[in-house]
């Protein structure tokens, strides 16, 4: 009978699972600075990456004053060009996905890239 073996495996994996969950809860102000610290990193060699100096970032107050919000329209540019193909705009490895928002402003939908990495570390980690 496989059943033990599932059960132990699954009861490894929701036990990690927990534990990581406990951590955001106990420690949710540093977990955040640690997974923005992670982006920047891995994002610092693309195009926005140079452009906003993500390498030069040590601080989250550094990075409010040096990374400002930004409308849709004034990076819709860099968008049409990554939904074209072009590579290592906002992303270090291939965005090969859009999400399509519902259009709320300007009543046209936008298109927002997404990675492998951000479908496994956000969206389908939410189901874990």
């Amino acid at each position: 009978m496989p059943y033990p073996i599932v059960n132990s495996i699954i009861s490894w994996f929701l036990k990690k699972r927990k534990h990581q969950m406990e951590l955001f809860l106990k420690y949710p102000v540093d977990v955040q600075k640690e997974l923005l610290f992670k982006l920047l990193y891995k994002a610092q060699s693309t195009e926005l990456g140079n452009k906003l100096e993500f390498s030069s970032i040590k601080s989250y107050k550094e990075f409010t004053k040096k990374v400002p919000i930004q409308q849709y329209e004034s990076i819709e540019p860099m968008i049409e060009r990554a939904r074209k193909g072009e590579q290592n705009i906002f992303w270090s490895t291939p965005i090969k996905w859009f999400a399509k928002s519902s259009g709320t402003t300007n009543a046209k939908s936008k298109f927002i890239p997404v990675s492998e990495e951000a479908l496994e570390d956000c969206h389908f980690k939410a189901g874990k």
